[in-house]
């Protein structure tokens, strides 16, 4: 379980203006709706290949219930039991359903149990919409009976948009040319290409030069150098 503090998350988590929805419009009013000190009942469930935002959304969610003033558990499926409930909780997410083996499944039945009993909001994702998760068939109809989206990866334009816009609020000059580099020889997921540009932003400060194609092909040929 990773508990988030508030101050780190209020400084680096997603939030939602800074989610590039695309196709995924409607998941992110609903869930920009949702009010978890209030403690809605039913759960919430995204689903989709990686890069489509699901793991950005239940941060932004977490990010704004913080700045509220509440609590969030988050847990994955590659973390350590025992997964532990707090009561003080007001959100608890579930990441990687599908992943998830059976002792965390049973770990992740208690947490519905106990967020039932206490008012807490569940919020979970997968690739993998309910009915198609490998789980026991008591959790999977859990992550199932609430508010379930599936998302789509955004689109070459809107992955350009975003970059552009992420360059912008840094104060880079990202010319076309290294934009559709970033397009057509990385994988088109925006985590990657955010980290990508993050990295190339770091790696032309310390070199004190602009962005371009040559500094992007010297710093891969460096990164491949230091594995």
């Amino acid at each position: 379980m990773r508990q988030i503090p508030l101050a780190l998350a209020l400084a680096s988590e997603p939030d939602f203006d800074s989610f590039v929805a695309g196709a995924n419009r409607v998941a992110l009013d609903s869930l920009r709706a949702l009010a978890p000190l209030m403690a809605p009942a039913a759960p919430v469930y995204l689903h989709g290949p990686p890069g489509s935002g699901k793991t950005h959304l239940l941060a932004a969610l977490t990010h704004r219930l913080q700045g509220q003033g509440g609590r969030a558990g988050w847990f994955d499926a590659a973390q350590s039991l025992p997964w532990n409930f707090d009561e003080h909780w007001s959100l608890i997410v579930i990441d990687g359903a599908e992943r998830l083996d059976p002792p965390r499944q049973h770990a992740a039945f208690s947490l519905f149990v106990d967020a039932a009993t206490h008012g807490v909001l569940i919020a979970g994702a997968g690739r993998l919409p309910p009915v198609d998760l490998p789980l026991r068939e008591d959790l999977r109809s859990r992550f199932g009976w609430g508010l379930v989206f599936g998302l789509q990866p955004l689109s070459e334009p809107d992955s350009r948009a975003a970059l552009a816009r992420e360059a912008l609020r840094r104060g880079l000059s990202l010319p076309d040319e290294v934009l559709n580099f970033l397009l057509t020889r990385y994988p088109r997921e925006l985590g990657s290409l955010m980290a990508m540009l993050d990295r190339l932003d770091r790696y032309a400060l310390a070199e004190g030069r602009s962005l371009t194609v040559p500094l992007l092909k010297e710093m891969v040929a460096e990164d491949a150098l230091q594995r």
